[in-house]
C-alpha cells in the first residue's frame, strides 16, 4: 500500500510539474535551471519538443547512474524523467491565459506550481534526473557538495539564457527558480507549524514542571557544560505548537528572567501530541 501511494504521488507530481512548465514557463517564454533550462532553450531555438529533449538528455546519465548507484536508483529516476517527459507532451499548454505583459506574475505562478510538482516527486522517492545525477556523481567521485554542484549548473544555464534571451528573461527565471526551491522545501519538510525551544537555566526542573502542568507538553533534560566556565548544567528541550511558544517564553521569564532561550522552527514533528508516526509515506 505504501509503495502504491509513492507511485501515485510521483505521477501526480509529474503531472503538476508538466502543467506548470507548459502553462507558465513555456507559454511566457521563461527559462529554468539545469536540464529543464537546456530543454527549454532547445525548444525555443530549435523547436525540439521539451518532452523529447529532456528524455534524450538524460539517457547517458541513466547508464552512468545505474553503474554507480544500482538498479533501485535507476528505476525511480527513470520513472520521474519519463513521466515528466510524457506529461509535458500530453498536457495542453493553453489551459491558463498567457501573461506576456506580466512575466513576473508568470514566474511566481510557475515557481509555485513547479515547486509543488517537483516537491511531490522528491518526497515520494523519485528524482527528475539531469542535474541531480551529475551532482550525486560529483559528490561520490570528487567530494563536491550536491548543493554547490546544482547551484553551479543552474548559474551556467541561466547565464546562457541571459546571453540568448536577454537579461530580463534570466532575471524572471531566477525568480521562478527561487520560489520553486522554497515551495519544494515546504512540500518535502511540511509547513512549519511547530517550534522547538532550547532553554539553559539554573531552574530547568521548575521550568519543565511548569510546562508540563500548564501546557501538558513533555520535555527532555540534556546534560551540558558551559564553554567558558566549564560548569555543568541541565539543558531543557521541548517542542510545542506555534501558538504555545509564547506561553513557554512567559513561563521561563516568570521562573528565571536570566535564562537563555533559543527558539527554532521544526518540521514534520511525529509522535505523541503531534502527527502519528504512521503519517510519513517514504
Amino acid at each position: 500500500m505504501r509503495e502504491l501511494k509513492n507511485w501515485l504521488g510521483i505521477i501526480v507530481g509529474a503531472f503538476i510539474l508538466s502543467f506548470g512548465i507548459n502553462n507558465f514557463i513555456i507559454q511566457n517564454q521563461l527559462a529554468e535551471g539545469g536540464f529543464f533550462g537546456i530543454s527549454l532553450l532547445l525548444l525555443y531555438f530549435f523547436d525540439l519538443k521539451f518532452g523529447y529533449s529532456f528524455l534524450l538528455l538524460n539517457v547517458p546519465l541513466f547508464y552512468i547512474g545505474y553503474r554507480m548507484f544500482g538498479r533501485g536508483f535507476l528505476v525511480k529516476t527513470f520513472a520521474g524523467v519519463a513521466l515528466v517527459s510524457l506529461f509535458s507532451l500530453l498536457v495542453p499548454g493553453n489551459i491558463t491565459p498567457p501573461l506576456p505583459n506580466d512575466k513576473l506574475l508568470a514566474a511566481l505562478y510557475g515557481g509555485v506550481v513547479n515547486g509543488i510538482g517537483l516537491g511531490l516527486i522528491l518526497r515520494f522517492g523519485a528524482t527528475t534526473g539531469g542535474s541531480d545525477i551529475i551532482a550525486r556523481i560529483a559528490n561520490v567521485r570528487w567530494g563536491y557538495s550536491m548543493g554547490q554542484t546544482l547551484f553551479f549548473i543552474d548559474i551556467v544555464v541561466i547565464s546562457i539564457v541571459a546571453i540568448l534571451q536577454g537579461m530580463m528573461i534570466a532575471m524572471y527565471s531566477l525568480v521562478a527558480l527561487f520560489i520553486a526551491a522554497r515551495v519544494i522545501d515546504v512540500v518535502i519538510e511540511g509547513v512549519s507549524t511547530s517550534k522547538s525551544a532550547m532553554i539553559i537555566s539554573d531552574q530547568t526542573q521548575a521550568i519543565a514542571n511548569a510546562i508540563q502542568d500548564k501546557l501538558e507538553r513533555g520535555t527532555t533534560l540534556l546534560k551540558g557544560r558551559g564553554g567558558y566556565t566549564g560548569q555543568e548544567k541541565d539543558v531543557l528541550y521541548c517542542v510545542v505548537s506555534r501558538e504555545e511558544i509564547l506561553k513557554v517564553q512567559h513561563i521561563v521569564h516568570d521562573i528565571d528572567p536570566y535564562a537563555f532561550v533559543v527558539v527554532a522552527d521544526v518540521h514534520d514533528v511525529l509522535g505523541e501530541g503531534f502527527s502519528p508516526l504512521t503519517r510519513k509515506t517514504h
